[in-house]
């Protein structure tokens, strides 16, 4: 059983709901951290699903500030993560660890 810590996700939002990560074939996933950067001079929102399912609901992102959440959450094969965010300025950085 090989386990690699690695980013699941780096990326811009974009105003739809968008797949931001798959978990592949034969493995499991588990979450470790979430960060939802917000570089511009207004306050916008974002949401995360995990496997369809919220997980983070519109939540509010203030000027210029980062929020991070830790948190160990698993997926199983092909679970997916999805994001969405009121402004396309704000990225999405995930991280966790792939076990296949």
């Amino acid at each position: 059983m090989a386990t690699t810590t690695k980013v699941l996700s780096r990326t811009a939002a974009s105003t739809s709901t968008t797949t931001l990560y798959t978990t592949p074939s034969s493995t499991t996933t588990v979450i470790t951290n979430i960060v939802i950067c917000n570089p511009t001079g207004s306050a916008t929102t974002a949401s995360i699903l995990l496997n369809d399912i919220d997980l983070l609901g519109s939540v509010s992102i203030a000027a210029n500030t980062s929020a991070f959440f830790d948190l160990k959450q698993v997926l199983a094969t092909t679970q997916t993560i999805k994001a969405s965010a009121s402004s396309t300025s704000v990225d999405f950085h995930i991280s966790g660890v792939e076990i296949s």
